[in-house]
């Protein structure tokens, strides 16, 4: 992994106080659950260095990463009942919908369960089953429909399996041990070179 592209995170993961970064203006959004920041390190700069890899050897061109607009989820969704979490919950659904629908983000990236379910209500999408639904199989069922239905005319869900992972430190560990992510990567970078011409990602 070149450190350069892990840089480009490091400030976002060091400081828990600071749950936004980028610009909401950018295409592509990530939402994190707030205990697990280091998804940001773990996963999406080993998929974010794959899709830049594609991408550049194909139209040899450098996605602007620095604007990735990325923000957290309410992390006790679905957990124990109480009122005032829920109330939390709402607001906090509300918001982000309204959000969503003032700047159309056209790649929204979730990481694991919690993230997944959030969204899930943000859209309002049925049947509602609750966190305890989004097994692995099923996120994985669901990153590949949402790959497969991907409309850049609209916001693209993005659901991303979170697996246990650690901190590498060499690009050949990220490529002997992350298999998986590497053709996430593959997945999304596919939409995007499709799409180059109506996503404004570029430097």
């Amino acid at each position: 992994m070149s450190s350069s592209v892990l840089n480009n995170y490091s400030t976002y993961v060091d400081d828990k106080m600071k749950i936004v970064s980028g610009n909401r203006d950018c295409p592509i959004w990530l939402l994190v659950n707030p205990k697990h920041y280091h998804d940001i390190h773990d996963i999406w700069a080993l998929i974010m260095y794959e899709i830049q890899d594609k991408v550049y050897r194909k139209l040899h061109a450098r996605i602007d990463s620095r604007n990735i607009f990325m923000m957290s989820a309410y992390s006790d969704i679905g957990r124990v009942p109480n009122a005032l979490i829920e109330a939390e919950v709402a607001k906090e659904i509300v918001r982000l919908r309204k959000s969503i629908l003032e700047h159309q983000p056209k790649l929204l990236i979730t990481f694991g369960t919690i993230t997944n379910e959030f969204v899930r209500r943000v859209f309002d999408i049925t049947p509602n089953n609750g966190p305890k639904y989004w097994s692995t199989s099923n996120l994985g069922n669901e990153f590949e429909r949402s790959i497969a239905n991907f409309d850049i005319s609209r916001t693209n869900w993005i659901p991303i399996i979170r697996r246990a992972t650690k901190s590498y430190k060499h690009n050949k560990d990220w490529t002997d041990n992350e298999s998986h992510y590497h053709d996430v990567a593959a997945k999304i970078a596919e939409r995007i070179i499709e799409n180059k011409d109506s996503l404004k990602i570029w430097i």
